[in-house]
């Protein structure tokens, strides 16, 4: 069997799945270590035994609706490849227009940016990797998660980050321009509905009490304390969450609170500004 007789193979087999031709690429990418261009000019290419038995393993995987990028260890994000794990939520394209306007908002300036629950460090080192100015500092409670995310900084080369592990704010020593989040926001009693793929994924990194909005609440509420003034908080969420999300930043104080859309069309972010204060000396701030 060649490699296109094995992709066409895969496919039919795959059939269930509507990405069934692209997995089946992936999967073989992934188990010979080629790329795209190397399938169209070598489709002739013959497998050895070795190679269609794992291959074989792999497919029914897929079939049984495991993620492909937890089968390739590797998911693509803001067109750099990230080293994944069963520990890490998969990244989305729906979280790059959270990347996207985190660069808008810092320009050029020197800027020190936290990234809460930052999984495998997608979001963390994006930001990172389009600014030397930019200083990022990525958390998250899950360990494993932490290692992964220094894993993928060095791997890329991107210096300007460092990770540790805190439970969202609870390891946190001073003061950042801008605080970014893709935090659980599923509600729990509708994670049963999801899909099935959807359950491959950490739980802890999906979904959250108080209808979904428990975590972000947590966020929201300590944000000023570890933002500088004028700083910007960027919160990802459900599409349909967009008003609860305006309305907690505004309870808060945030200036400037305003909802954007993912390239898919649904609102995904919502950012805030934490609002300049000049303390008097005579006023007692604490009383």
């Amino acid at each position: 069997m060649n490699i296109k007789q094995w992709i066409q193979k895969s496919t039919i087999k795959l059939s269930n799945i509507h990405s069934a031709q692209l997995d089946s690429k992936l999967l073989i990418m992934y188990v010979l270590k080629i790329n795209k261009e190397y399938i169209i000019f070598h489709e002739k290419k013959k497998l050895t035994c070795k190679e269609i038995k794992h291959l074989k393993k792999l497919l029914i995987r897929r079939y049984l609706l495991e993620p492909i990028a937890y089968i390739t260890k590797k998911k693509e994000f803001w067109s750099l490849n990230f080293h994944i794990s069963k520990y890490t939520l998969i990244p989305r394209p729906d979280t790059e227009i959270l990347v996207e306007k985190a660069i808008f908002l810092l320009g050029n300036k020197k800027a020190t940016i936290l990234d809460l629950g930052t999984g495998c460090g997608n979001i963390a080192i994006s930001i990172a990797s389009m600014n030397n100015n930019y200083f990022v500092t990525g958390v998250d409670i899950n360990k494993n998660a932490i290692l992964m995310a220094k894993y993928n900084s060095k791997k890329l080369h991107i210096n300007n980050t460092t990770f540790f592990i805190s439970n969202w704010f609870s390891n946190i020593k001073k003061k950042f321009h801008m605080i970014v989040s893709n935090p659980p926001y599923i509600n729990k009693k509708e994670f049963k509905n999801r899909n099935k793929e959807l359950s491959f994924e950490p739980k802890i990194a999906l979904y959250s009490p108080n209808m979904g909005l428990g975590y972000i609440n947590i966020i929201i509420n300590n944000a000023k304390k570890y933002l500088h003034s004028k700083g910007w908080i960027i919160i990802e969420h459900g599409f349909q969450q967009k008003n609860q999300v305006k309305q907690i930043l505004k309870k808060k104080g945030f200036l400037h609170v305003q909802s954007y859309k993912d390239y898919g069309g649904n609102y995904r972010i919502t950012i805030g500004n934490k609002p300049y204060i000049q303390y008097n000396k005579h006023i007692n701030y604490n009383s």
